[in-house]
C-alpha cells in the first residue's frame, strides 16, 4: 500500500498525543522507526517553530499495513 505524499482535502495533521493513541507506539519507538524509514515522517507545522505533526492518512495507512503484516505472521 503506497503512503500518500500529498495532503488530501479530508486529511489533517495529528499531534503527538493523538499519534500515540492511533498507533499505540511510544514516542521513542516511533522516532526509531521513523529514522529507519519504517514509520511516517513528522512534518514541521510552522517554519519558525519546533511544533511537528503527522498526516492522519499516513498514520492510518501505517496501522492498516501493520495489521496486515502482523496478521500474516499468525
Amino acid at each position: 500500500m503506497a503512503i500518500p505524499l500529498t495532503i488530501q482535502p479530508e486529511d489533517r495533521f495529528v499531534r503527538e498525543a493523538e499519534r500515540k493513541a492511533i498507533t499505540s507506539v511510544s514516542r521513542t519507538t516511533a522516532w526509531s522507526l521513523e529514522r529507519q524509514g519504517l514509520f511516517p515522517r513528522r512534518r514541521k507545522l510552522h517554519a519558525n517553530s519546533t511544533a511537528v505533526g503527522w498526516l492522519l492518512s499516513e498514520l492510518v495507512a501505517w496501522v492498516r499495513n501493520r495489521e496486515i503484516v502482523l496478521g500474516n505472521e499468525k
